[in-house]
């Protein structure tokens, strides 16, 4: 493992560690997977929190149905929603970059489908405003002018102050891949002279950021050629230089995503290579450089590029996305400990998630982590902002919205009150939150004419019946003890005033001071039975409603994963229809051939028969010549026989 990747073997293990006993990200809100929470926490067991330090099981009661970022509030509807921004807008793009740093999310380049952009765009997250930074660009170290081109397809990476705006398809293209740096507080864009052995240009690449190393990956390099690559560039010595890993690593693609988890392994997801789009995860251990292709579980994402991801803690965020014939709508998130996919939302056909050429970011706010996307392409290209939240439990909007209870001093109370709050300051808060525990305490502190419990603790407070009434007793036994001995003492000092008095008439008013307290005692009590009754019933509607709400989500897990289905059914239908296309196709070339061979047959044919009528001409020619030969013979044999008759007509006169 390389010195410059800024970390150790010691601290990847106690980052691990930490990553098991506190992980502030539990994943969407998605009613198809609901946490799973331990009921039986003790306290030695560790205990994750919220943001606020407050246990999580604290946090998780306090809910709200509104996300309020800095002021502006709208409903949560646990979907894509619009965030509403003002000041000088950047103009719609898409394949641009985006990156948070401290309040700011700052956007550069990008096409407008019209030209590539240069200009740079700083949302404050504070004010939602939309500011313009001029292109001021440092000169280089040289003293030359360093060139600023327009570009998209880039990288932008959060580090400090700065962001590092890493390679990206520029006009004119350049051999080797550039990297630049812009200072959130100057607003000025500084050329980083890199070294070493630099990658070549390229787009659609990922760079993730351990410490000051950048790590880059893939990417389609100004021809087209699809790459598989991997480099690291040091931050401080400005160095690049190729890792050598093992094992059969990502086939070349472009536009993916990737992830650095627990800074030793890196992850990615899709992308599109030479012949076909991708949905397949692979890791690189740092430890080892060794990479491997998980097995995920679940349903898993149909193949797509131009995807964007976030891994929030142990959950990594997959939006968007598509393949040349279709994009994909939903928002996946995949476990990166259990390896599973599960969908995280489905945004409507309106959210620009839907798009292509999208920016999203992870924007950690309060105590919740909310997704920002913004830009993309469908028809037109898009100046949208959209904001996703990602809750840190289940259950917990804000923590923020439940007062804080801090505990309470009671200097002018009696031993026996004391006792009880302080025992209600410490009691473990793991059993009631902290208003209940307030207004307990508040109860103990007040004065001896109280006569019910607070509405906020039956409402609020997680005891049990039994230990709520029995803590309601004890507190009234103190008050009553209390009241005893405040007629004691007063009749002790009417004693010394009034010796004469008769003790007789001392133990009536007490006898009926106390059945007075008794009687108030059982009133009392009768109100908290009634209350415990009210608070049971209460209970048994809540459990009813829980398991209407429990069922209700099966069946949406059940309509999710049928959803699922007829999607992989529909994308296996439409892959044998392009089969069947392509056999159509194929079919019809080979007529088209066989076509053309029968012309050519058709036209020896032809050119044959043409010889065969010449030649059946010559024939009969030789044939007209043949018989004229043989009339000719055969004149020949009558002549010759003539003359034989002539011939032997003369010798026989001789002869006589």
């Amino acid at each position: 493992m390389p010195k410059m990747f800024g970390f150790s073997r010691g601290r990847m293990k106690l980052g691990r560690l930490r990553g098991h006993l506190h992980d502030p990200f539990h994943g969407p809100r998605s009613p198809a997977h609901p946490t799973k929470r331990s009921s039986h926490l003790t306290r030695e067991e560790p205990v994750a929190t919220s943001v606020s330090g407050l246990p999580d099981v604290l946090a998780w009661r306090c809910s709200s149905d509104t996300f309020d970022l800095n002021g502006r509030a709208f409903e949560n509807s646990e979907n894509w929603a619009v965030l509403s921004t003002d000041g000088e807008k950047p103009s719609p793009r898409f394949d641009h970059a985006a990156a948070i740093v401290g309040s700011k999310m700052i956007v550069f380049g990008g096409d407008s489908g019209n030209h590539l952009l240069d200009d740079t765009k700083i949302l404050s997250l504070d004010k939602l405003t939309w500011d313009s930074v001029a292109s001021k660009v440092c000169a280089s170290p040289g003293g030359r002018p360093a060139q600023f081109r327009p570009c998209k397809g880039h990288c932008l990476v959060p580090w400090g102050k700065n962001v590092i705006l890493v390679g990206g398809k520029s006009e004119p293209s350049s051999d080797r891949i550039s990297v630049w740096t812009f200072n959130s507080e100057t607003e000025i864009w500084s050329h980083m002279e890199a070294k070493g052995d630099i990658p070549v240009a390229r787009s659609g690449h990922t760079v993730t950021r351990a410490g000051p190393v950048l790590i880059l990956f893939g990417g389609e390099d100004t021809k087209g050629k699809k790459l598989h690559d991997l480099h690291m560039f040091d931050l401080k010595s400005l160095t690049w230089l190729p890792l050598n890993y093992k094992g059969a690593g990502p086939s070349p693609r472009s536009n993916h995503v990737a992830a650095l988890y627990d800074d030793k392994i890196l992850l990615i997801f899709g992308g599109q290579s030479k012949s076909k789009t991708l949905n397949d995860v692979h890791a690189l251990d740092f430890e080892t450089m060794v990479w491997s292709r998980m097995k995920t579980h679940g349903h898993h994402p149909s193949p797509r590029a131009g995807c964007c991801g976030a891994l929030c803690g142990t959950k990594w965020y997959i939006a968007g996305g598509g393949s040349k014939k279709r994009r994909h709508p939903e928002t996946w998130v995949f476990d990166v400990v259990e390896s599973k996919w599960s969908v995280c939302v489905v945004p409507p056909s309106s959210s620009i998630t839907t798009r292509k050429g999208f920016s999203m970011v992870p924007l950690y706010h309060r105590d919740k982590t909310v997704l920002v996307s913004f830009g993309g392409n469908k028809k037109e290209p898009s100046d949208k902002v959209e904001v996703l939240v990602v809750l840190q439990n289940e259950h917990c909007f804000s923590w923020r919205s439940v007062p804080d209870a801090e505990p309470i001093m009671y200097e002018d109370s009696s031993p026996a009150s004391k006792e009880l709050a302080d025992h209600l300051n410490n009691c473990d808060p793991l059993y009631y939150s902290s208003v209940a525990r307030h207004s307990l305490a508040t109860t103990v502190e007040s004065s001896s004419g109280r006569k019910s419990l607070p509405d906020s603790l039956l409402h609020n407070s997680k005891v049990g019946g039994s230990s709520l009434r029995r803590q309601f007793r004890q507190e009234e036994e103190c008050s009553l003890a209390q009241k005893l001995q405040k007629p004691i003492d007063n009749d002790a000092d009417a004693k010394a005033n009034r010796v004469g008095r008769n003790s007789s008439d001392i133990n009536h008013q007490h006898d009926t001071r106390i059945a007075n307290l008794v009687r108030r005692n059982m009133a009392l009590e009768e109100k908290l039975s009634a209350a415990m009754v009210s608070k049971d019933e209460a209970e048994k509607n809540l459990s009813l409603v829980i398991d209407t709400k429990e069922e209700l989500e099966k069946k949406l897990a059940e309509r999710d994963r049928e959803v699922v289905a007829l999607k992989e059914k529909v994308g296996g239908l439409e892959q044998a229809h392009e089969d069947s296309n392509n056999a159509s196709n194929t079919v019809h070339a080979d007529n088209v051939r066989l076509e053309r061979e029968v012309a050519f047959l058709k036209a020896v044919m032809d050119e044959t028969q043409k010889e065969l009528h010449l030649t059946r001409g010559v024939l009969a020619g030789e044939r007209a010549r043949a018989f004229q030969l043989q009339v000719e013979v055969f004149h020949l044999k009558q002549r010759l026989q003539s003359m034989d008759g002539l011939s032997s007509a003369q010798r026989k006169p001789q002869n006589l």
